[in-house]
């Protein structure tokens, strides 16, 4: 009769203790969960290091002073739209066709003020198409905005607002003076949450073919920059601005692009004076340069700009320049690509003489050139096309009423892989002119000994080098 009370009891004696413990341990996690710094006690870091501290102390003194001019843009665009269905609207449009209605889209962006009078610096695809623009402050006062001027090329544009007392204004630095490596502060408006601050560093200067605009010298950094902080400040840890924040990388972290703000202020600067942006013209049809076509034209790297045409009655053919010239430096300025050169030529001073540095043919040269605005008629003029004959080096010639034609081009072939295509027509060889078949022939026996073959192609209304290299 005892035993199974004993059982019982053996099997109570053995789960108790975990249950016990169990409990311990739950009254223990629960005691363990916060940790509260007392005010008497001192923190786990006593003393971080004083360079930690410098640049705390900066990051904030940046903030709190540049903040106040840097605004919040809201901009509505209004779209009609239909209610029908194109498919239902083709059968039975004309008995249910009721009024378009309205679809209002608004975009957030950033901005921040270059006058106490209330001008404001931003990106032209923040206000792009805008009816409407408000202008929020950071003391939470909200203005209309104006249009004074947008420049789609760099992406920038002035907003006026009208205050009754001066605004806070930014302070603009010197982009030119960048190094990789400087602290980079962003200010603007990201997802909508204003005076948001981000640091990193300049990640890298001068950026050009990044395909965001039609002329690019965009400043990179790893400061955080995501939708809302278009038009805002990048700042250095002076709290001067340096650059206006465009664009991210989407499928990157960490890698920005801003507008250099030597660049957006002499934008601005006509913009506000003018309404308009003026450029400088040069009159060139122009390629960048691999490696093979930098070792043609006697160039131990590859840099400058190579002159495929001059355009007749420009400042370029008046100043002498000639197709097949490499130009290395504008103003005084190195030429590392085209797109380089296009910014450098359409920013310059006009109706002035600039220094022009060329390599033609081995020599280098010094002109100078008068640039003028660019007309808006200005066109790119066709040029007269020739070509090359008979097989050499994977292509095979014939000629044509427009000059000599590339009639085959062998896959796989040095041709092939030099990008030459079937309907080229060659204008010259290592710099001799062609204009028929003869001329192909004549230009390739001197062509023999020379390690690459330099060929002017004509390709519909381009011109363009490439180099052949003669042996494998």
């Amino acid at each position: 009769m005892h035993k199974p009370f004993s059982r019982l009891s053996a099997s109570l004696l053995l789960v108790l203790p975990w249950l016990l413990i169990g409990g311990c341990n739950e009254q223990q996690e629960t005691r363990m969960t916060t940790s509260v710094r007392q005010v008497e006690s001192p923190p786990p870091v006593a003393a971080p290091a004083p360079e930690l501290l410098l640049s705390q102390r900066a990051f904030i003194e940046v903030s709190e002073k540049v903040t106040p001019a840097v605004v919040n843009i809201r901009a509505e665009r209004v779209r009609p739209i239909d209610r029908l269905s194109p498919l239902f609207e083709e059968f039975f449009g004309d008995f249910f066709r009721t009024p378009p209605t309205e679809q209002r889209e608004r975009s957030l962006g950033s901005g921040f003020i270059l006058s106490e009078d209330g001008y404001i610096l931003t990106n032209e695809h923040v206000i792009s198409g805008a009816e409407q623009i408000k202008v929020r402050l950071t003391d939470q006062r909200v203005f209309p905005g104006k249009i004074i001027g947008v420049d789609p090329k760099t992406d920038v544009a002035v907003v006026k607002i009208e205050a009754d007392k001066p605004l806070p204004v930014a302070v603009l630095g010197d982009s030119d003076r960048l190094k990789v490596g400087q602290w980079a502060l962003a200010i603007g408006n990201p997802f909508g949450l204003d005076s948001t601050l981000t640091v990193g560093v300049i990640s890298a200067t001068g950026r050009t073919d990044i395909g965001i605009e039609d002329y690019e010298d965009f400043v990179q950094t790893d400061a955080s920059i995501n939708p809302g902080n278009s038009g805002g400040p990048l700042l250095n840890i002076y709290g001067e601005v340096v650059g206006v924040n465009t664009a991210i990388v989407a499928s990157g972290q960490g890698i920005g692009f801003a507008i250099p703000i030597n660049l957006a202020k002499l934008v601005a600067d006509q913009l506000i004076s003018r309404g308009e942006v003026t450029r400088g013209w040069l009159g060139v049809s122009i390629q960048p340069l691999d490696a093979d076509l930098a070792e043609s034209f006697g160039l131990d790297r590859v840099t400058g700009a190579l002159v495929t045409s001059v355009l007749p009655g420009t400042p370029a053919e008046k100043a002498g320049l000639q197709r097949g010239d490499v130009l290395l430096s504008f103003d005084g300025k190195p030429v590392r690509s085209v797109k380089e050169l296009q910014l450098l030529v359409a920013s310059s001073p006009l109706n002035v003489d600039l220094p022009v540095e060329v390599l033609r043919q081995g020599t280098r040269l010094t002109l100078k050139v008068f640039i003028v605005a660019r007309a808006a008629e200005a066109q790119p003029v066709k040029q007269e096309l020739e070509e090359d004959v008979t097989p050499w080096l994977g292509m095979s010639f014939d000629e044509t009423e427009q000059g000599v034609r590339v009639a085959v081009v062998e896959p796989g072939s040095i041709a092939a892989r030099a990008g030459v295509q079937i309907g080229d027509l060659v204008l010259a060889i290592n710099h001799h002119a062609v204009k028929n078949l003869a001329d192909i022939h004549v230009t390739r026996q001197r062509s023999r000994a020379k390690e690459s073959a330099l060929l002017l192609l004509q390709r519909g209304e381009t011109t363009l080098y490439v180099a052949l290299p003669q042996k494998e």
